[in-house]
C-alpha cells in the first residue's frame, strides 16, 4: 500500500507541476500532506515536516546566505570580466552561447556545490541569454546535466557516500570512472552544440553591436534574423533596424548586471573580493568548516568590506531578497514532501519493491540494474536515502552473485546528471529561480536529454570495463 501511495504521490507531483495546475511549493506542501492523511498517519504529519525541516534547515541557511554573497560579488563587479570574456568568445552566435554555458558550468562545478555553480553560470549568461531572445530552459538542462556529471567529483558527495556506505575508498571508486565521465561530460557538450545550433537557426545571424559608445553597446542587439521569433519561457524577439530587445522594465533590470557605470560597482576592491572568493571555494573543497558557516561568514565580510555604510548594506540585502525568499521557501516546502516521504516509510518501501522486481536471472548483472535504477531512485529520493538506504541492498544481492562492491558503487553515480534536476534537490531552485524558469518547463525539457547522459555513461562505464 506504501509502495503505491509513494508512487502515486511522486507522479501526481509532476504532473500538477509540468501541467501548471498548482505551483510547486503548493504542490511539495499541499500534496504529501493529503497523501499523508491518506496513508493513516495524518496524525503524525507535525512530526514528518518538522524532521525534514530539521534535516533541510542547514541546506536553506547555506542558500540564504550563498545568494546574499553572490549577489554582492555581481553588484560589486567581480564577473564582468567573466561576462565580457564569454560575451568575446560566443560573439553572439546562439551555438557558442550554449556551449559556453556547459563549459563554464563544468568548470565552475569543480567546487562541488551546485549551488555555487548555478549562481555564477547563471549570473554570467543570463544577461547574454536574454538579449538575444535564446530559451532560457536550455541554459538551465544544460548547465543541470554539466554541473550533474561533475557532481561526481569525490568532494562532490555522491561518490563520498557511496564510498561511506560500502566502506570503500573515495579514489577507488572515482579513478576508474573518469573516462567513463568525460564521454558523459563529451555528451553534453554534444548535445549543447546541437542545441544551441538549433537555437541559432530559430533566431537567426546575430550580432551585438562592437562600435557603440559603452552605455549603447551594453543594451543594442543588432539582429540579420528580423522577426525571428521570441516564444515561451520569457524570450524577446530579435526585430530588424536597431533590434533593441523588446522589453519593458523586465529588461532593465536584467541588463544592469553588464552595466559598467552601476552605482554598486567597487573596483578597488576587486582583488580583495577575487581573493574572498577563492579563498571561500578552498575552504569548502578543504571542508574547513561547514558550508552554511562559511557563507555567513563571506557574506557577512563581503558587505562590511564593500559597503561599510549601514543603509547600502541594507539596500544590498534588500535587493536580493527576492531570490533569498524563493529559495529558502522552495527547501522549506521540499522538506515536507522528504519527511512524509521518509516519515511514512514510503520511499524504503518503494526502494524494497524496485529491488524485489529484480529477475534472480539478473544477478550476476547487478551493476547494470543498479546503474540503470540510479536514475529514477536518484530522481525521486534524496541522495542519502539512495546511497545510505538502497545501495548497500543492492550490493549486498550484487555480492552474491561476485559482483565487487566497486562494481557497484561506481554505477551507483551514474544516475547523477538526472539527479541535479530532480525536484527533492534544493540548489536547482537556485537555478530554476535566477533564470526565472518555470520548474515544470525544465523538468519537461531536461529529463529526457539527462536520462540520456546518464545511460550513455553507463553504457561507456561497461565498455572500459570499469562497470
Amino acid at each position: 500500500m506504501l509502495t503505491i501511495l509513494g508512487f502515486v504521490m511522486i507522479a501526481t507531483f509532476l504532473v500538477l507541476i509540468m501541467t501548471k495546475k498548482m505551483s510547486p511549493i503548493a504542490a511539495l506542501v499541499l500534496i504529501p500532506a493529503l497523501f499523508c492523511v491518506a496513508a493513516g498517519k495524518g496524525a503524525h504529519l507535525g512530526d514528518y515536516v518538522i524532521d525534514g525541516v530539521t534535516g533541510l534547515a542547514p541546506t536553506a541557511a547555506m542558500l540564504m546566505f550563498a545568494i546574499v554573497y553572490f549577489g554582492v560579488m555581481i553588484d560589486v563587479g567581480l564577473f564582468d570580466p567573466v561576462v565580457r570574456g564569454i560575451l568575446r568568445f560566443c560573439r553572439a552566435d546562439p551555438m557558442r552561447v550554449v556551449v559556453g554555458t556547459a563549459v563554464l558550468a563544468a568548470i565552475v562545478s569543480l567546487d562541488g556545490d551546485g549551488s555555487t555553480t548555478f549562481m555564477i553560470t547563471v549570473s554570467a549568461m543570463y544577461p547574454l541569454y536574454k538579449r538575444l531572445g535564446m530559451s532560457l530552459v536550455v541554459m538551465t538542462g544544460v548547465a543541470a546535466m554539466a554541473n550533474g556529471v561533475m557532481n561526481t567529483v569525490p568532494w562532490g558527495g555522491p561518490t563520498a557516500r557511496a564510498a561511506t556506505a560500502l566502506k570503500l575508498d573515495a579514489a577507488d571508486i572515482f579513478v576508474p570512472m573518469i573516462p567513463a565521465l568525460l564521454v558523459g561530460l563529451l555528451g553534453v557538450l554534444g548535445l549543447a552544440y546541437v542545441l544551441g545550433l538549433r537555437e541559432r537557426r530559430r533566431l537567426g545571424a546575430l550580432r551585438i553591436a562592437d562600435e557603440e559608445p559603452a552605455e549603447t553597446k551594453e543594451r543594442v542587439l543588432v539582429g540579420a534574423g528580423a522577426g525571428a521569433g521570441g516564444g515561451r519561457l520569457g524570450k524577446r524577439p530579435v526585430g530588424g533596424g536597431t533590434g533593441e530587445a523588446d522589453g519593458g522594465d523586465d529588461d532593465g533590470d536584467l541588463l544592469k548586471g553588464l552595466d559598467p557605470d552601476r552605482p554598486t560597482l567597487r573596483p578597488r576592491l576587486y582583488w580583495f573580493n577575487a581573493l574572498l572568493t577563492g579563498a571561500l571555494i578552498t575552504a569548502m573543497i578543504l571542508e574547513l568548516l561547514p558550508i552554511p558557516v562559511l557563507f555567513l561568514l563571506g557574506a557577512a565580510l563581503a558587505l562590511s568590506v564593500n559597503y561599510p555604510r549601514l543603509p547600502d548594506q541594507k539596500a544590498r540585502i534588500a535587493a536580493h531578497a527576492d531570490n533569498v525568499l524563493n529559495v529558502s521557501g522552495m527547501v522549506f516546502a521540499a522538506a515536507v514532501f522528504t519527511g512524509v516521504l521518509q516519515g511514512t516509510g514510503m520511499v524504503d518501501s518503494m526502494a524494497g519493491r524496485l529491488v524485489d522486481t529484480v529477475p534472480e536471472g539478473l544477478g550476476p548483472h547487478m551493476a547494470l540494474v543498479t546503474g540503470v535504477l540510479s536514475l529514477p531512485l536518484t530522481y525521486f529520493m534524496s541522495n542519502d536515502g539512495f546511497y545510505f538506504g538502497v545501495l548497500p541492498v543492492l550490493a549486498e544481492a550484487g555480492a552474491a552473485h561476485g559482483v565487487t562492491p566497486l562494481e557497484m558503487a561506481r554505477a551507483s553515480l551514474v544516475g547523477q546528471p538526472l539527479h541535479m534536476s530532480s525536484p527533492l534537490v534544493p540548489a536547482v531552485y537556485v537555478l530554476v529561480g535566477m533564470a526565472r524558469v518555470e520548474f515544470g518547463d525544465h523538468t519537461r525539457f531536461v529529463v529526457k536529454w539527462a536520462a540520456l547522459t546518464c545511460l550513455l555513461i553507463l553504457t561507456a562505464g561497461i565498455l572500459f570495463g570499469t562497470i
